[in-house]
């Protein structure tokens, strides 16, 4: 259960941060009518919809297994993962046409050095939550906490270029709003296509990774009493995998011992990190 507490504090903690990047980067974009904050704006509208996200997934993903779902809600963590990635492509391609209209037609962008100011403090609440997050992806292993990582991370990226944008104001070069505005739409665009692949990945029950797959061979053949491995399958649940293997053993093994060797590869396999639950079949040879 602290994987997903510490999820929901991350969800929330973005939220506010979110709201009040919002709040400062659209009033003050919409008042200079810079192409690029209002792309960077209109970013952080879909950061607060990606960390409400992360929030609502997570607590579904945290609900134990019952009669109905027998090996949990996991997978509720990817399939919110697959919204914020729609949102992220869908503000993308909106941000495009708006750029690229900037770029054609003239952008009537004003300098300010309040969009400056702007550009700073969004750099570093972004940076600060980039590290926060990136600490509890890595112990959690939590694909929507590694969205929310690579979300942060964008930002300040996408916040640098704003930045330029906004400098190159000064010298008169107001075509840079728009081209920046195209960089961040296709920046976000990119980012939310990697999420959805991932996302679309487990839930078609794509296999474990090799090395892990691998990784359980080995704890398999080492064991002198298994003569061969017929059969290999391993099925996503939540960020987890259930793995179920077909072995083979001396005949002469009684019912008991057979069993007992069965019981004790499951115990081991499964105190691998992506292992959730191992199940082993026995046949004799």
């Amino acid at each position: 259960m602290e994987r997903y507490e510490i999820t929901k504090k991350a969800g929330i903690l973005g939220i506010l941060g979110n709201i009040f990047l919002l709040m400062i980067k659209g009033s003050i974009g919409f008042m200079t009518h810079s192409q690029a904050m209002i792309a960077d704006s209109a970013n952080s509208a879909g950061d607060i919809f990606a960390s409400l996200m992360t929030w609502i997934g997570n607590k579904i993903a945290s609900e134990p297994q019952d009669d109905s779902h027998n090996f949990g809600h996991g997978k509720a963590e990817y399939i919110f993962s697959l919204f914020i990635s729609l949102s992220m492509l869908a503000v993308a391609f909106k941000l495009l046409y708006d750029s690229i209209f900037s770029l054609i037609f003239g952008s009537q962008m004003t300098f300010s050095w309040l969009l400056v100011i702007v550009c700073i403090i969004t750099i570093v609440v972004k940076i600060a939550l980039y590290f926060y997050t990136s600490n509890l992806a890595k112990k959690c292993q939590n694909i929507l906490l590694e969205a929310n990582r690579k979300d942060h991370r964008n930002d300040c990226i996408v916040t640098t270029f704003t930045l330029i944008s906004v400098l190159a104001s000064l010298i008169s070069w107001n075509w840079v709003d728009g081209l920046v505005g195209i960089g961040i739409s296709i920046w976000i665009a990119y980012t939310g296509l990697k999420i959805l692949i991932e996302s679309y990945n487990v839930l078609m029950d794509r296999s474990i990774d090799e090395d892990t797959k691998n990784l359980i061979l080995q704890i398999v053949q080492n064991c002198e009493q298994v003569q061969k491995i017929s059969h290999f399958y391993t099925t996503p649940v939540g960020y987890q995998y259930m793995v179920i293997l077909t072995i083979s053993v001396d005949g002469n093994l009684s019912t008991f011992e057979s069993h007992a060797l069965a019981d004790q590869l499951e115990k081991e396999i499964s105190k691998l990190d992506k292992v959730y639950q191992t199940q082993i079949h026995v046949n004799p040879v």
